[in-house]
């Protein structure tokens, strides 16, 4: 059923949006959407925050300008989402466009998991990279980023989650979130970390005469894949990510876009010229992320960084086909758990925690979040995953921090997670099966 849920309209940003001379219907609308002065309407170019100011992209710009130059070889290591695989995206078109030897990787989701393992440094070893990059992911990997220099290799991370109370011991590290960044906006993207770098990189090959007898990357073609990774996340449209999602929509609206997005546009029966962010939340974003959650996020990528029309056509229809399926095991997964629910004594119990052998790994997130509105509760749905592990995807309410209270679990019960990583409102997890039912015991606890 249709909730309406009128939104809180802050007294002092509608105080100064009608001091500013906007039309007090429209400061109500905008102050209730947090935008909080005059200035924050501004959604050109020329108001984003510079490069500068995210801690890190100076000497990760240094660090790659190096690694171009040299011809090292470098490797992207991409999360299986579509902020991931957006991420990647921008990385690889943007080396590229500078002239760097730039390949890309992929964990399977089942088998390896998520972030850089060192299983997943091992896969990496085999191209013989100089510099490992990550994109949307490398905060929590401590272990994988000394595999990764234990074989040699330069290694910078890109990332938005937030940080462990061990920081990897990686050469540079670009990320809002962690410690000593004064970066303004906290809720940017993984998408969104990779294109500062980015633009960072540029300026410093710019200052090293890269450009002088070639024409330089006009970067704004890539915020397409900004704008759809980060609404996709689903992070904090702040003023910053309101320029960057913007800015990409302007571009499609334009016809100015890569040809995986207007292929996808195209299989999602949705018009570019009147794209949205719904176009960017419920059509393009869910079928990259079919890949991600039932095959191979390659797919994913590879969409994303074609430039021909006719093989993103192919890809985009083969997304397509995935995402159907998706929805019919979703379908399923939902119903089942909504059964084990009928019982529910919503005023004994503060979280859910459910489990299902059958269960896919790969829905297990979009099932929580469905039990989650329905059920106003904090939801972990577990999956069976190898070695006798679950794999958990948990989505919270307002007012519970996730991955705050999975680490709180962890400190009471420091044996009882094997990891976990996340947000305010997502995470995931990977526990014994034989502990489920003692971290429902603690979870519930904690929260």
């Amino acid at each position: 059923m249709t909730r309406i849920q009128p939104r809180n309209i802050p007294q002092r940003a509608l105080t100064a949006l009608t001091d500013a001379g906007i039309h007090p219907l429209l400061a109500r609308l905008y102050a209730a959407r947090g935008i909080r002065v005059k200035g924050e309407l501004d959604t050109s170019l020329r108001a984003l925050l510079p490069p500068d100011a995210l801690t890190g992209t100076r000497e990760a710009a240094s660090l790659l300008a190096d690694a171009i130059e040299a011809g090292a070889r470098m490797v992207i290591v991409a999360d299986y989402d579509c902020d991931g695989a957006t991420a990647c995206a921008v990385g690889v078109r943007a080396l590229r466009a500078f002239g760097a030897d730039v390949h890309y990787l992929v964990p399977d989701r089942i088998t390896l998991g998520y972030g850089l393992t060192p299983a997943m440094v091992e896969i990496a070893a085999r191209l013989e990279p100089d510099v490992l990059i990550t994109v949307d992911n490398g905060i929590a990997s401590v272990e994988g980023i000394a595999a990764a220099r234990a074989h040699g290799m330069a290694t910078v991370i890109t990332d938005h989650h937030l940080p462990g109370d061990v920081l990897p011991d990686a050469d540079v590290i670009v990320n809002p979130n962690q410690p000593g960044c004064d970066f303004p906006s906290k809720a940017l993207a993984g998408v969104g970390a990779m294109f500062y770098t980015m633009l960072a990189l540029r300026a410093e090959l710019r200052e090293r005469g890269a450009f002088t007898d070639a024409k330089e990357p006009n970067l704004a073609e890539l915020l397409d894949l900004v704008a759809l990774g980060t609404v996709a996340d689903v992070v904090k449209l702040d003023h910053n990510n309101r320029i960057l999602v913007s800015q990409g929509l302007q571009r499609m609206r334009a016809g100015r876009m890569q040809p995986g997005i207007r292929a996808l546009f195209a299989v999602a029966s949705r018009d570019p010229a009147r794209a949205s962010a719904f176009d960017m939340g419920f059509a393009l974003g869910p079928r990259l992320n079919a890949a991600g959650r039932l095959s191979d996020m390659s797919l994913g990528i590879e969409c994303l960084i074609t430039d021909d029309p006719g093989r993103a056509m192919n890809i985009a229809q083969d997304l397509d086909r995935l995402n159907r399926e998706r929805r019919s095991i979703e379908a399923g997964m939902q119903e089942e758990a909504l059964i084990r629910l009928e019982g529910f004594d919503a005023g004994n119990n503060a979280s859910i925690a459910l489990f299902e052998p059958d269960w896919h790994q790969g829905v297990i997130g979009i099932v929580a979040g469905r039990i989650k509105e329905k059920l106003h509760r904090p939801t972990i749905a577990f999956a069976r995953g190898n070695n006798g592990e679950l794999k958990g995807s948990g989505r919270s309410i307002a007012g519970l921090h996730l991955r705050d209270a999975l680490d709180l679990v962890t400190k009471r019960e420091p044996d009882l997670i094997v990891r976990f990583g996340g947000h305010a409102m997502a995470a995931g997890l990977t526990i014994h099966e034989t502990e489920l039912d003692r971290f429902r015991a603690v979870f519930e606890e904690v929260v």
